[in-house]
């Protein structure tokens, strides 16, 4: 898959996985990346699906309906690239936090769903409830928190409650932070994203 590794100066940090929204690449959420563990490394991927040219993780049939056997496709896809990235740079898969955006969000969110251990937290940016009717592994204690807008027309509040719900009866430890500037990323939601990381995983990437 097409994406950016960057070395970061702390080794025992997690390593942030970006996964960016419709229409974005694999420099948008570096920023991001910054301001949450500076000292983390970062593996930034590219989705491989093209919507209209916008690269995205997955195939949707429609604004908020979901192509589900390319989703399971794309997941199973995304996950094996963690694996032989993890073997191509050397980082240790047990230690990877997803950093998600709308659909990059989404896809996270179906890691969580579909594959036990395959991340150690996640941070996701206005996502949705990838599949309905599915009921994750076992979450103990992994620690997710989530952006969300209470005016957000594509990720709606219910939506949002369902999978608090969802990830939180699974024995996720999820925190909620809601804000009201519909499905736009802003820099308060990225600085409270970014003192939950520091605060959830102390002592790793503060360098």
């Amino acid at each position: 898959m097409r994406h950016i590794y960057k070395q970061g100066t702390d080794a025992n940090a997690p390593v942030l996985v970006l996964l960016h929204g419709t229409g974005g690449t694999e420099n948008d959420l570096l920023p991001l990346a910054d301001a949450i563990s500076p000292g983390s490394s970062v593996l930034s991927v590219r989705g491989n699906v093209l919507e209209n040219g916008m690269p995205r993780y997955f195939r949707r049939l429609a604004e908020g309906v979901f192509d589900i056997e390319d989703l399971l496709f794309r997941t199973k896809e995304l996950n094996d690239y963690l694996d032989q990235a993890s073997a191509e740079y050397g980082f240790d898969r047990r230690n990877l936090v997803a950093v998600g955006y709308s659909n990059g969000a989404n896809i996270a969110a179906n890691l969580l769903f579909r594959y036990e251990g395959s991340l150690k937290g996640a941070i996701l940016h206005h996502p949705m409830v990838p599949q309905r009717g599915v009921e994750p592994p076992r979450l103990a204690g992994i620690p997710i928190f989530i952006g969300a807008g209470e005016n957000d027309p594509i990720c709606t509040p219910q939506e949002t409650e369902d999978l608090n719900a969802i990830l939180t009866g699974a024995g996720a430890d999820v925190i909620v932070h809601w804000e009201r500037f519909g499905h736009r990323l802003t820099s308060t939601e990225v600085d409270a994203a970014a003192a939950w990381f520091r605060k959830r995983f102390a002592g790793e990437g503060k360098s």
